[in-house]
């Protein structure tokens, strides 16, 4: 199938599918004679793994990783491929704890102030940010 049909099959744009071509994420498809992409069944499932997997938040660099070890399961252990779940699983909690403070921290800002109408020479969360000790608990 053409670069069109195959990008509306999976949803996405031609310009992803040429982003993860260039980048050597995509396995470069065969081109007709006329030079147009031609995509099959063995980029489709590519595509959809490439997909799946950055649904569930591996980066590109990582995707490339997992491809790497897809290709060559031989060469590799699911150890490897665990690990490296295990590491953004990590990474994404970090995340959430750091969001987790933020939030809280912008809690305590929203909650020392009024949100009148009146001038802000007097806001408390400007004077809350000014002061480094303000937003200790």
């Amino acid at each position: 199938m053409k670069i069109g049909e195959f990008a509306n099959q999976l949803g996405v744009s031609t310009d992803t599918l040429r982003y993860y071509e260039k980048h050597n994420l995509l396995t470069l498809s065969n081109r007709t004679g006329s030079g147009y992409r031609d995509y099959g069944e063995v980029e489709l499932k590519q595509m959809k793994f490439i997909l799946r997997a950055k649904n569930v938040g591996f980066s590109l660099a990582e995707i490339k990783e997992l491809l790497q070890i897809k290709f060559k399961k031989h060469q590799h252990s699911c150890h490897e491929v665990k690990d490296l779940t295990l590491q953004k699983r990590d990474l994404v909690a970090e995340r959430i704890a750091e969001l987790t403070r933020f939030h809280q921290s912008l809690s305590v800002l929203a909650d020392k102030c009024c949100g009148g109408q009146e001038p802000a020479d007097n806001c408390s969360i400007l004077t809350t940010l000014e002061d480094i000790d303000g937003l200790t608990q």
